[in-house]
């Protein structure tokens, strides 16, 4: 099943960035299909950078609309960006799954 990961990336990028790529390990270890936008596009984009910013979301965004479910991983908390992914899902009918990571 292809997934949308939701993670926090604003902050403490170094431990967001690590942590997401524990939720993409957990996702595919559950034989899903994740993307983690947030985490892809911050590799070539500028998260600084309002309009690199907005063109990294609306890719994102695009890429969604052929997940079958949101899965918003909350050991670090629900950022605003992960806030808005969630009403995205909400707006789309997509499927919400809210998880932690035990073994971290």
């Amino acid at each position: 099943m292809r997934v949308i990961i939701e993670s926090p990336f604003a902050g403490n990028v170094r431990e967001n960035i690590e942590y997401a790529r524990k939720c993409l390990l957990d996702s595919l270890k559950r034989k899903e299909f994740p993307i983690a936008s947030h985490l892809l596009y911050t590799q070539v984009l500028e998260d600084t950078n309002e309009e690199e910013r907005e063109l990294g979301i609306t890719a994102g965004l695009e890429w969604g609309k052929f997940a079958k479910k949101t899965v918003v991983y909350t050991d670090l908390g629900i950022s605003k960006g992960m806030e808005y992914g969630i009403a995205e899902a909400v707006k789309w009918e997509r499927e919400i799954e809210y998880r932690k990571i035990l073994w971290l």
